[in-house]
Parts: structure tokens; sequence; C-alpha cells
């Protein structure tokens, strides 16, 4: 009953224990080298990715904060040129106001010395055409003595006469 395989032999049992070292150590140098290397190699590489990812979200962050600021002035600058383009608007639009308001008062007041001219020449004519009709109703008058009815008939024709020059 002895079994060969469960007694102990110390040549077999030092052997096992320097073949286990060997392998170990060849394994050592030949995969837990490259494989350790491998890992080390993928876990910097995630660890790039993932610093990138970082300061890719915070740059972009940084844009959107810098985004939103440049978006707010340009608000405000719109603003403010729309409340210039009003401001100078209402102003243009009262100069207009006064200068027409000016130009109508010249307009008006060269209206009204025209009209005061035109009134002073017409009755200066008026006056100058009472005078002549005066002077030839009493010359006629004089150069005859005439009866009522001579009489009108004379102013009838004076008059005829001033109406005639007039047209």
């Amino acid at each position: 009953m002895d079994n060969p395989l469960v007694q102990l032999d110390p040549g077999l049992f030092i052997w096992t224990i320097i073949t286990f070292l060997g392998l170990l150590w060849a394994l050592k140098k030949i995969a837990w080298g490259p494989l350790l290397q491998a890992l080390e190699t993928r876990q910097n590489a995630i660890r790039k990715s993932l610093d990138d990812a970082q300061q890719a979200k915070q740059d972009l962050e940084r844009l959107n904060a810098e985004s939103a600021q440049i978006i707010a002035r340009a608000r405000v600058d719109a603003d403010a040129i729309i409340t210039q383009s009003r401001a100078d608007g209402e102003r243009l639009r009262e100069e207009i106001r006064q200068k027409a308001r000016g130009e109508a008062d010249v307009i008006v007041k060269n209206a009204e010395r025209q009209i005061q001219l035109e009134t002073s020449r017409a009755l200066e004519q008026i006056r100058h055409e009472a005078v002549e009709l005066s002077v030839m109703i009493a010359s006629k008058i004089i150069q005859r003595n005439l009866t009522k009815e001579d009489n009108e008939r004379l102013i009838d024709d004076a008059l005829k006469q001033v109406e005639g020059r007039r047209h």
C-alpha cells in the first residue's frame, strides 16, 4: 500500500521547489513584466483620457461662461444702441418740428406782409380812382347844367368807365 505518489522523497521535493522557482522566475521575466507594463500603459492611457476629458469639460464650462458673458454684453450693447437710436430719432424729430415751425412762421409773416402790401396798393388804387371819378364827375357837372336824369346818367357812365378800367 505504499503509493509512490504519497511517499516523501526529499530529492523530488527539492527538484519540485527548484522547478517551481525557475518557472516563477521565467514567468516573471517573460510574462509578468510585459503584462504589468501593458497594464500600467493602459492605466496611464485611461488616466490621461480621464484627465483630458476633465480638461475638456472645464474648457467647455469656461467657454459656456464666456459665451454667456459675450451674449449678455451684446444684449446690453444692443439695448444701449436701441436706446441711443430712439433718443437720436426723437431729437431729430424735434429739430425737424422746430425747423418746420420756424419756416411756417416765416411763410406766414411773409404772407401777412404781402397781404398788407396788396391791401395798401388796393386802397391806394381805390383812392386814386375815387379822386379821378370825383374830378370827372365834377368836370362834367360844371360843363353843363344838367337835369336830374342827366346827372344820374353821367354817374352811371362814370361808374361803367371805372369798371371797364379794372377789367
